[in-house]
């Protein structure tokens, strides 16, 4: 059958958002307005999954919305709200879990690299967050999901869910009506350069919010001279940029920096390297200074003035959750009845 098509994706409220949070994901959020309805979810079931101070979840769920909006999402064209406020998500993760094989939850790579060697001591949730990931896209029916790398084995995984609940219920699925399948298999959306951003202290590792150093990052809510500083003291190679991308290969630092500036430029790396190839890095950071503050600065100005008002925002996530409790209790009615509960 064919689905409509709508977008899903989520932030999660955990420490402050960054420069890799605004290239990897909610530029792309933005710019999929135009042609997808769209649900946008700050996830503070997810966040949960490790400890979170019960006195400051609610702050930063406010933050990333007031992220979201200062961004450029509308949400009067769009959904925003928060996952805890639609119980579907939590009902049909259950059903998934029912649905899901151990083995393949034993194969998610982040489940290992976030509980470390103690994993006896993670949390159930953290180990079948993926489940909980899965029921999120499905619950909306959702057809695309914009993704970094490190969340596409979880994508894989959704997909490989909505298949099989297909399958296991596939005479029942027929004998509602819905056809052959029920559950789109979501498709990843991958744009655009720096969809990947690393650490300006370590150009092998991740941009992060958990990074103890807080110049490895680029806060939305740093000020000008406070991302000035930080561009300024980014770790770098000696050598000149280079004047073609494949010169990049073997320098992680150069590159990040060269795709930091190719994404908030809206060009690509080859056009970077043809303005600064063979330029010290002074040259290069002070551009890419001028050209962080540009983009950046009006976003941590509107996201600030947006958290001084939380009835506002709170507003936003109400509304945007009635919306999105509407669309989930139409997938569960149906999947109610597709599974064989009764309902008096």
């Amino acid at each position: 059958m064919a689905f409509q098509e709508r977008v899903f994706s989520g932030v999660q409220p955990t420490g402050s958002l960054h420069l890799g949070n605004y290239l990897g994901a909610i530029t792309k959020f933005v710019a999929l307005q135009d042609n997808y309805d769209c649900v946008y979810c700050v996830v503070d079931l997810h966040a949960i999954t490790v400890w979170q101070d019960p006195a400051e979840l609610p702050r930063a769920t406010r933050e990333v919305t007031a992220a979201f909006v200062a961004c450029g999402i509308d949400p009067r064209k769009h959904i925003i709200f928060n996952q805890s406020q639609v119980a579907e998500h939590a009902e049909l993760a259950w059903i998934f879990s029912c649905v899901a094989r151990i083995g393949w939850l034993n194969r998610m790579t982040q489940f290992k690299e976030k509980a470390g060697k103690d994993r006896e001591n993670a949390s159930v949730g953290l180990y079948s967050y993926p489940t909980l990931m899965a029921a999120d896209i499905l619950v909306y029916r959702a057809t695309h999901v914009p993704v970094g790398e490190d969340q596409k084995q979880h994508l894989e995984l959704s997909r490989d869910i909505a298949q099989k609940f297909n399958n296991d219920f596939g005479g029942s699925i027929h004998s509602h009506g819905y056809g052959d399948a029920f559950f789109p298999l979501p498709e990843p959306l991958i744009q655009g350069p720096a969809t990947r951003v690393m650490s300006l202290r370590d150009g092998t590792k991740k941009m992060s919010k958990s990074d103890p150093s807080d110049y490895s990052r680029i806060n939305l809510t740093d000020d000008a001279d406070t991302i000035a500083q930080k561009i300024r003291k980014a770790k770098t190679d000696p050598e000149p940029l280079p004047s073609e991308e494949a010169g990049l290969a073997q320098r992680p630092e150069a590159d990040n920096l060269v795709g930091i500036f190719a994404a908030l430029a809206g060009i690509g790396k080859t056009d970077v390297l043809r303005q600064f190839g063979g330029a010290q890095f002074s040259t290069f950071k002070a551009a890419l200074v001028d050209l962080a503050v540009a983009k950046l600065g009006p976003i941590g100005e509107e996201m600030k003035r947006l958290v001084q008002d939380p009835v506002a925002i709170d507003a936003i996530l109400g509304e945007g959750s009635a919306r999105a409790r509407a669309l989930a209790a139409q997938t569960m009615s149906a999947v109610r009845d597709i599974v064989g509960f009764v309902r008096s």
